[in-house]
């Protein structure tokens, strides 16, 4: 994966530290070893690091401008004036007409720093998905930035302490999500947005919002599809490049897509790969296997056992700037690094047409629910609740438990109803969370985040502003990550053209109802891909690279001992109740695996996370 990290002061006062550019830049590279370029200048450092010419860094036109990954520029001014002189040359001289507007003129997946020396100018940005993340600090009236924490940290002067907020965040959301960072004084970009230095003044703000429009107009299907069938191609097609490629094929829809449109745009049969488990109810090879053979694609497969999964553990812990909870990234991981095995250098997934055309199992509960919460408030409050309510409750019928059940749910204001199942409100916050913990952080903050995505969210529908906050929280903050590191851990990069911009803006103006019709996931997709895919997977239901944690964790003994092994030492770090841990491990696993093996993992991965970054609590 690489990435890109630097400062820029323009105090005057700062020395040139190539020894220490170069560091920072040693920390993009720790797995994938891609080719590194440095620039300095005497208000300025940059570092790049890359596995394929998908960078640039280089001064021109008075300014120096470092950038990773792809972007496309859209001005033509600016598209020619990259044609004749580069990319560097049209994103200073587009900063120097525009400011931070230049951002609003590119697309793709990229992060981005420019420096005009004499104006006294800087800008980070990244993409409008959050693909290519950057993280940054104000430090001494300049700026230091990096795609990781580690590139930040080796920053002279900065001694990271832990941002207790963003560990109980994590315990909540099983990521830290947001602007948030583990670490505090450190923040990170989050999709479309920037950070602007003038002399020594920085502010922040967004280039870029997804904006739902025509949300309930009817608009020709075929015509649409047309469309959507092209885009599929062009974004695949954009993404091959030169590159060994190869696809992630779970057997899901969206995977399913991309392999088969890998196929039409190259001319000859996809490189598939896909991960199994010998475990029931979590194997879902067969899905992979036909679509292999639909599309007549080169297939792999790998099946990934308890022991992998004990190797993998440690290593996926300490990818990441923050502790990450998914555990999904073992099986991501190992089919990558198949794949790498099989000479592949660039990694198709299908991450994102989830978010973008309604595919998430929890839109179909909300339909439901909604069609109790957007009764009149008269006909709920005066006339049906308390109707039910004065049923006695010995003497309830199962069917009035179940409706008395839904209204409960229903009742719920969004968006804090789509946490109605969240494990740790679940379990009990203070039944999880030592009491000095908590005193130290705000446990409402997690349910702000949400709000204050789903209120701020272009969109009039309710669909739309749950896949708003989904953009953000599920994709950016989680499922991109977790391939994207677990890709750089084995060596290869990873695209994703099913977020392509051109997409992205198709399915933002794409009619609500083609998303979700009724309790029917992804209907336009489907509808429109019906006589591509094959109909086993267009009528499968949604399954995934989910590991089966909680029965190895209960069968395989090493998996056992590496997990209560650290979770045993992660009751002396004052965060987790250690009453909690050790009623996991006597009562609630045994009882029930497949429920509480997720906080066990959660709670290892920080453990591991905190010993390998040798930071205290």
């Amino acid at each position: 994966m690489g990435g890109l990290c630097g400062w820029v002061n323009f105090s005057g006062n700062q020395e040139l530290r190539a020894g220490l550019i170069k560091r920072m830049g040693a920390s993009l590279a720790c797995f994938d070893h891609g080719k590194e370029t440095i620039l300095y200048g005497v208000t300025y450092a940059a570092a790049v690091n890359a596995l394929s010419e998908r960078y640039h860094l280089a001064e021109s036109e008075g300014g120096v401008a470092a950038v990773f990954g792809d972007p496309r520029i859209i001005d033509k001014e600016l598209a020619d004036l990259a044609q004749s002189k580069g990319l560097v040359a049209a994103l200073i001289r587009g900063f120097k007409d525009h400011g931070p507007g230049v951002l609003r003129r590119l697309y793709g997946h990229f992060s981005v720093f420019i420096a005009l020396e004499r104006e006294r100018q800087a800008l980070i940005a990244v993409d409008r998905v959050g693909v290519c993340p950057l993280v940054y600090a104000s430090v001494d009236g300049g700026l230091v930035f990096g795609s990781t924490s580690d590139a930040i940290n080796r920053y002279s002067g900065l001694q990271p302490r832990i941002n207790h907020q963003a560990i109980y965040n994590y315990l909540y959301f099983h990521v830290v999500p947001g602007a948030d960072s583990v670490f505090e004084g450190q923040s990170r970009l989050i999709p479309g947005s920037y950070a602007h230095l003038s002399g020594n003044r920085l502010e922040t703000g967004t280039y870029w919002e997804v904006e739902y429009q025509r949300e309930n107009e009817r608009l020709p299907f075929e015509e649409l599809k047309r469309e959507f069938r092209n885009l599929l191609q062009e974004s695949v097609r954009r993404e091959v490049g030169d590159q060994a490629v190869g696809a992630f094929l779970s057997g899901g829809t969206d995977s399913s897509t991309v392999s088969g449109i890998l196929g039409e745009v190259t001319g000859k049969p996809a490189r598939t790969y896909s991960i199994g488990f010998k475990a029931e109810g979590y194997d879902e090879m067969e899905y992979a296997r036909i679509t292999a053979r639909h599309f007549q694609t080169n297939h792999h497969e790998y099946y990934v056992t308890p022991d992998d999964v004990v190797n993998a553990i440690p290593k996926i812990a300490q990818l990441y700037d923050s502790p990450f909870g998914n555990s999904s990234a073992v099986p991501a991981y190992y089919c990558a690094a198949f794949a790498k095995n099989d000479g592949v250098t660039r990694l198709f997934a299908g991450d994102g047409g989830d978010e973008l055309f309604g595919g998430n199992a929890r839109y179909a509960t909300q339909y439901l629910l909604s069609l109790y919460s957007d009764l009149p408030e008269s006909l709920r409050r005066r006339l049906i609740e308390p109707v039910l309510n004065s049923i006695p409750a010995g003497t309830r019928l199962p069917v009035i438990r179940k409706v008395l059940s839904y209204i409960k749910q229903a009742s719920v204001p969004l968006p804090a109803r789509l946490e109605t199942y969240n494990l740790l409100e679940r379990l009990g916050i203070e039944n999880v969370v030592e009491k000095n913990f908590l005193a130290s952080v705000d446990t409402a903050q997690p349910l702000f985040q949400l709000s204050q995505v789903y209120n701020s969210a272009h969109a009039q529908t309710t669909l739309n502003r749950i896949l708003a906050i989904d953009l953000r929280f599920t994709l950016a903050d989680n499922d991109l990550p977790k391939v994207s590191k677990t890709c750089e851990m084995a060596g290869t990069e990873v695209v994703f053209p099913l977020l392509s911009d051109d997409l992205m803006a198709f399915a933002a103006r794409l009619p609500v109802k083609f998303k979700l019709k009724r309790t029917r996931l992804r209907y336009f997709f489907k509808e429109a891909l019906k006589d591509f895919l094959p109909p086993e997977v267009i009528s499968k239901r949604k399954h995934g690279f989910g590991l089966p944690f909680g029965p190895w964790l209960l069968s395989h003994r090493p998996l056992y001992e590496l997990a209560r092994d650290n979770l045993s030492d992660l009751k002396g770090r004052g965060i987790v109740r250690a009453d909690f841990i050790d009623a996991l491990f006597e009562r609630h696993v045994a009882e029930h695996a497949g429920y509480y093996s997720t906080m066990v993992w959660i709670l290892m991965m920080l453990e591991l996370w905190f010993k390998h970054h040798e930071v205290q609590s």
